[in-house]
C-alpha cells in the first residue's frame, strides 16, 4: 500500500461475479523471511505512538458510546457511532481482532448511518466461552442490532472471519438484512478455520515488549505505522506481570468446525445482495483464490478490488476502503 489513501476501483460495478476476466486477478503478496519490518513493525518505535495523520486524530476521536449485551451467559461489547434514525450498518472483525478495529474508520461511514461493531466473544472486551460457532456469533449479532434499535434492514460488513458471520446473518435473518458486505474472506478455502492454539498467551513484562511482538497474521507489510500501532494497543490488556493479548487462545479447539465448512451452501441460502471486496496485494486473495471465489458467488454479485491493500484492508486503505463501503451504500 502507498500512503496516499484513496487508490481504490471498482471493477465489478457492471460486472457480475462471472464475468470478470485474469486482468482483475490481484498481485503477488509481498515475501521476506525474517525481515523484521514485517514480523515486528513496532518494534522500532519503542512503546511510543507513531505521528497520525490529523484524518486519523479526529476519527479515533470522533464521540462514541461502548456498550454490552449479555448474550447465552456471556456479555458481548459493542461499539456505536451515529445517529441511531439513520439507516443501519453493521461492521465485524475478524478473527483474533475487535471492534477498535473500525475505531478510524466508523466514524467516516456514520456521516450517513448509524454505525455499530461488536467484538466476537473470545475476542476484544467481550467475555471468553466455553464453546463457539458460527450460530453463537449470527445469534450475538442479532442481540447488538436489537440493542441497537435496527428496526429496518440493515447492512452487514465483515472483514476476513467476520465474513462468515455476515454471509450466515444473510441466510438466517434475511428480512432483517439489506445487503451483505465481505471483506477479504477466503471464501471456500479448503483449510478451513484458522491453526489450533491450545497453550496460554505468553505475558510480556512491559507494553513496548508487547507492542514489539505484534505482527499482522497473515504477515503483510504496515506501511501505516500509526494504524498498526493503534490497532495492535487494542488487542492488548494489563495482567499480572505485565500484558497480554486479550482474544481467547483456545478459541478454535473449542469452535464447532462442522459450520464452517460448506460455504457454497451457505452463500446459496443467502438472499439479500452479496458484494466482496478483496485487497490486490491480500496473501488470502490471490490469483487462484479469487478465480475459485468468483465462481461461488452468485450472479450480479459486486466485485470491489481495493488498490494497493493487503489483507488487512482498514489499516492499509482505510480511506479506499471508507470509500468504496459508501458506493455500496449509496
Amino acid at each position: 500500500m502507498s500512503v496516499t489513501d484513496g487508490l481504490m476501483h471498482d471493477k465489478g460495478a457492471d460486472k457480475g461475479a462471472a464475468e470478470l476476466d485474469r486482468m482483475d486477478e490481484p498481485l503477488p503478496p509481498p515475501t521476506g523471511d525474517n525481515d523484521p519490518a514485517l514480523f515486528s513493525p513496532l518494534a522500532p518505535w519503542g512503546g511510543a505512538a507513531p505521528p497520525a495523520p490529523a484524518w486519523f486524530e479526529e476519527a479515533i476521536s470522533a464521540p462514541h458510546s461502548r456498550n454490552r449485551v449479555t448474550v447465552n451467559g456471556a456479555a458481548i461489547e459493542w461499539l456505536s457511532w451515529g445517529d441511531p434514525g439513520r439507516p443501519g450498518l453493521m461492521l465485524f472483525h475478524g478473527n483474533g481482532a475487535n471492534a477498535d478495529w473500525w475505531r478510524f474508520t466508523a466514524p467516516l461511514l456514520a456521516r450517513t448511518h448509524h454505525v455499530v461493531a461488536p467484538s466476537w466473544s473470545g475476542m476484544g472486551n467481550s467475555d471468553h466461552r466455553p464453546a463457539y460457532s458460527i450460530s453463537t456469533f449470527v445469534a450475538e449479532a442479532m442481540a447488538v442490532a436489537d440493542a441497537a434499535g435496527f428496526t429496518a434492514p440493515f447492512t452487514v460488513a465483515g472483514h476476513s472471519f467476520g465474513g462468515f458471520p455476515a454471509l450466515g446473518l444473510g441466510a438466517r435473518h434475511a428480512d432483517r438484512i439489506a445487503q451483505v458486505i465481505v471483506i477479504d474472506s477466503p471464501l471456500g478455502a479448503l483449510d478451513g478455520p484458522p491453526r489450533t492454539e491450545r497453550k496460554p498467551h505468553r505475558i510480556y513484562p512491559t507494553l513496548a515488549a508487547a507492542l514489539a511482538r505484534f505482527r499482522w497474521s497473515p504477515v503483510q507489510p504496515s506501511p501505516n505505522p500509526w494504524a498498526t500501532d493503534f490497532i495492535a494497543r487494542s488487542a492488548l490488556k494489563p495482567v499480572d506481570g505485565g500484558w497480554t493479548w486479550k482474544f481467547d487462545p483456545f478459541i478454535w479447539a473449542h469452535f464447532d468446525h462442522s459450520e464452517h465448512a460448506d460455504h457454497e451452501g451457505l452463500i446459496r441460502q443467502v438472499r439479500p445482495p452479496i458484494a466482496y471486496m478483496w485487497g490486490e496485494r491480500s496473501a488470502l486473495v490471490q490469483s487462484g483464490d479469487l478465480e475459485r471465489i468468483r465462481r461461488i458467488l452468485p450472479g450480479g454479485t459486486r466485485l470491489v478490488g481495493i488498490a494497493e491493500a493487503h489483507h488487512h484492508v482498514m489499516a492499509d486503505q482505510p480511506l479506499a476502503l471508507v470509500a468504496a463501503i459508501r458506493g455500496l451504500l449509496a
